[in-house]
């Protein structure tokens, strides 16, 4: 609804399956390498994601891959089957970590593990787009990445009267960024066990609608005068898999946000 088809499709939907296609282990644990807990933590969720792993179990994205050098793809594919069809007790992660930290991560120091999630799948999203020249704007959505982790969130805009004219906006989105300074995920909610961490209650303040203040205001395009339009954003399309990721840094100055 208000978007435009692709005119090309990069993976085929019916493909994908959100439920393991073969009953199988858990699978082997990640030997520590030096302050990588936050990125072995990433790797595990990615690695025992159905709609994913079923499609790298399969082989199919090397066999078909025809990137020159490096390819993120497949060097997670070879994880994700080594893991997953390992009889070892733990394995070695040694060779994805050294690709996947070349850019924006330093091995034996804390990093953050939202921050590398957010960069390992937009690093998969772009070796699916690798080779694939002239796409319009909705192709890039068709990626087996996209189709597993991505939607699209609607921003809202309704003016008040006279005019009560409403304008959307849609942009692609990989994840959800929740905002955990106010409540968020740190929001208590009284249950008959007691109270207990709600990331539901930050999915909703995700939704709240916001009244801009006068230096804040949005030329309506009915009336094309300036006015205070409420804005709403809403996940119009939901992903397969949803990834909420808590926005722990704030201010200019990338304070951590200390709250558990």
């Amino acid at each position: 609804e208000g978007m435009a088809p692709p005119r090309r499709i990069l993976f085929p939907p019916e493909e994908i399956c959100v439920d393991w296609q073969q009953r199988r282990s858990a699978g082997a644990g990640l030997n520590n390498l030096g302050n990588t807990c936050f990125l072995k933590s990433v790797l595990q969720c990615l690695t025992r994601t159905p709609a994913l792993a079923n499609d790298l179990l399969s082989r199919e994205h090397s066999r078909s891959c025809g990137r020159q050098g490096f390819c993120v793809m497949c060097v997670t594919e070879a994880h994700v089957n080594e893991v997953l069809r390992s009889s070892a007790g733990a394995v070695q992660p040694g060779a994805v970590i050294s690709v996947l930290t070349r850019e924006q991560f330093r091995l034996g120091t804390q990093e953050d593990a939202p921050e590398f999630l957010r960069h390992a799948v937009d690093a998969m999203q772009r070796a699916c787009l690798s080779g694939s020249s002239d796409l319009d704007v909705s192709s890039p959505a068709t990626t087996i990445v996209h189709q597993v982790f991505g939607g699209f969130p609607r921003s809202r805009g309704t003016f008040p009267r006279p005019c009560e004219a409403v304008s959307d906006s849609d942009e692609a989105f990989l994840d959800v960024p929740l905002d955990i300074k106010v409540r968020g995920v740190i929001a208590v909610l009284q249950t008959p066990q007691g109270p207990s961490s709600s990331v539901s209650a930050a999915l909703q303040d995700f939704a709240r609608p916001e009244q801009p203040d006068g230096e804040n205001c949005f030329k309506c395009s009915k009336c094309d005068k300036m006015a205070a339009a409420s804005k709403r954003f809403t996940v119009h399309r939901a992903p397969k898999d949803l990834r909420a990721c808590p926005e722990r840094f704030g201010g200019c100055t990338g304070t951590k946000i200390a709250k558990m």
